[in-house]
């Protein structure tokens, strides 16, 4: 398979407040597209030609052979980290959140096999901090952040994994704004038309009391996604 190809698809998955569904990636068409052909090609070499029709589900037993292949090849690092990018694509598209604990095993023996690869880190984090909602569980929040800094100190202008430490800390136990600000603000610098961040900051500000700001940047999320579903949520922010 092609990592990346699997890499290109897999960005920014974050927790969806309003949308009120767990995982909210925002594949566009190319994307989506990119995805489906690697999860189709994994489908492929789990299943026997011929047993059944090619199609976008993996069942149980199928992801479980592939797991067991892995666990077989531990050593493997391209092994973990393309099945391990592979299946959290597939379970973003699926939205199926049970198979988060798995890929979470495959990745976190990839970065220990090698620490410095950015997209098993930048997965690692947005796995870490899915996890950590599901399971409210801080820790996991704060992983993703470990995470997420050593990603961007390797390449401190990708606005996506960015914006996905801003987030971090609006979905914290104990919300954070004031840093959430801090880092989607920079995050819009690098990528001004960057409508997960242009998003989350005027959410941000909205949350802070900043209703200038967050009215500000708001109507530069209906310039870049007029149809974000978030717009109506943050305009009653603002307006209460």
């Amino acid at each position: 398979m092609n990592t990346k190809i699997i890499a290109a698809a897999v960005i920014g998955i974050i927790a969806g407040f309003a949308a009120g569904f767990l995982i909210a990636n925002s594949l566009n068409r190319s994307e989506l597209a990119a995805a489906q052909a690697e999860a189709a090609e994994l489908r492929r070499s789990a299943t026997p030609p011929g047993s059944r029709a090619q199609n976008m589900e993996l069942s149980d037993q199928e992801i479980r052979a592939k797991i067991a292949e892995a666990d077989q090849n531990s050593d493997n690092f391209q092994y973990q980290k393309t099945l391990g990018l592979a299946l959290y694509t597939y379970a973003a598209m699926k939205q199926d959140a049970r198979l988060l604990e798995e890929v979470a095993k495959l990745l976190e023996r990839a970065h220990k096999l090698n620490p410095d690869d950015y997209d098993v880190l930048v997965s690692l984090g947005n796995i870490s901090f899915d996890l950590g909602q599901i399971k409210k569980d801080e820790s996991l929040n704060e992983r993703a952040r470990e995470l997420y800094r050593n990603a961007l100190s390797k390449n401190e202008k990708d606005a996506n994994v960015r914006t996905s430490l801003g987030v971090s800390f609006l979905a914290a136990q104990n919300p954070d704004p004031k840093k959430a600000i801090e880092e989607l603000s920079a995050a819009v610098e690098i990528d001004p038309k960057n409508d997960k961040a242009l998003r989350y900051l005027a959410q941000a500000y909205a949350d802070a009391g900043d209703k200038e700001n967050a009215a500000k940047f708001l109507e530069e999320l209906k310039k870049v996604d007029p149809e974000n579903p978030a717009i109506a949520e943050i305009e009653k922010k603002i307006a209460g």
